[in-house]
């Protein structure tokens, strides 16, 4: 059953685990899709941060991220109302990407908003699924914001990319998944923009395994969630270019993840350019993947715990890779 916004209002024990609930009834509905994610263990990259690094494959997922889980859970949850008038959404690619290959296969039509300056390659992807992009200029928040009002003008369902407690299930998903498959998790590392896969994967350790420690990662360059969380309510932050433009962008005004974040206290960290580009580097070096710039954010989350989580055992999410070749290969050329 699709759960409401004010479901979530006040962010209780049992709110909390009536979002943990429906991530594992998410999780049983993708089985019939998609296999689980595969967990890998990293001998390199265990030596280098001196703690058993396990890899978490959302980059394997159809549309190559983790926001599979949420497009899709969202849309098998639309009445037939819904599904017959078509779904708008906002996205710099991966979400609208998941969107628009799971309307393909549902039968439901998806329209796009994006900014003109997201990446191209992303962009052509979701049209080749076939959605409809509308292009705007300004940052990612501009997008979202006409997504709305476009909704609300043609009468059809928006699907936020994180203000969304059934996209927010399918991310949890992803820690569903995770607990079946490591016997012992200590902690789990993973990069936030907007905040739905931090939720929840949030709810579901929270509910599940409470001694698990939640690490979210953001850009230095790119913290509106992070700030909002400490301010109680959305805010704008003059955000700078990120190499991990998958996390960049403000957060609409009234998100749920907002307080739901706050209330999960995750540990927090911020990370430079310099250490995200190491990271991605790092998983092309040790691990012969190319991966876009918020998986590169979530490994170097580990280093900037330190030498605290030597010994344990952490999940890093290596959240998408969605990244044109070129521009990959311009970030991780040594300067």
């Amino acid at each position: 059953m699709a759960a409401s916004v004010s479901d979530f209002k006040g962010f209780s024990a049992a709110g909390i685990s009536d979002l943990a609930t429906s991530a594992r009834e998410a999780e049983r509905a993708l089985r019939a899709r998609t296999p689980p994610s595969p967990l890998t263990y990293s001998p390199a990259l265990s030596q280098l941060y001196g703690c058993d690094v396990l890899l978490k494959c959302e980059h394997l997922l159809p549309t190559g991220s983790f926001k599979f889980r949420g497009g899709y859970t969202k849309l098998t949850r639309l009445s037939e109302d819904d599904r017959r008038r078509g779904v708008v959404a906002a996205s710099t690619g991966n979400h609208g990407q998941a969107l628009a290959l799971a309307g393909r296969e549902l039968g439901i039509a998806v329209t796009v908003h994006a900014p003109v300056g997201a990446s191209p390659a992303k962009l052509d992807a979701m049209r080749a699924y076939g959605a409809t992009l509308v292009l705007h200029e300004g940052d990612p928040l501009a997008s979202e914001l006409a997504a709305r009002a476009a909704s609300e003008r043609d009468g059809l369902t928006y699907v936020s990319p994180y203000n969304d407690p059934d996209v927010i299930a399918g991310q949890g998903s992803l820690a569903v998944e995770l607990l079946g498959q490591a016997e012992r998790l200590d902690a789990v590392v993973l990069s936030v923009g907007g905040g739905g896969l931090l939720c929840g994967v949030g709810a579901v350790l929270a509910d599940q395994r409470p001694t698990t420690e939640l690490i979210a990662a953001w850009p230095a360059n790119a913290v509106s969630l992070l700030r909002s969380m400490r301010a109680g309510h959305a805010v704008e932050v003059d955000e700078r270019p990120t190499i991990s433009d998958a996390t960049a962008g403000g957060v609409e005004p009234g998100a749920i993840t907002i307080g739901l974040a706050a209330a999960l206290a995750p540990t927090c960290v911020e990370v430079s350019e310099d250490r995200i580009v190491e990271g991605m580097r790092r998983l092309a070096e040790h691990e012969h993947w190319m991966v876009e710039g918020a998986a590169g954010l979530a490994l170097a989350g580990v280093e900037a715990c330190g030498p605290r989580l030597a010994g344990r055992t952490v999940a890093v999410v290596v959240c998408g890779r969605n990244i044109q070749f070129q521009r990959f290969l311009d970030a991780v050329a040594p300067r």
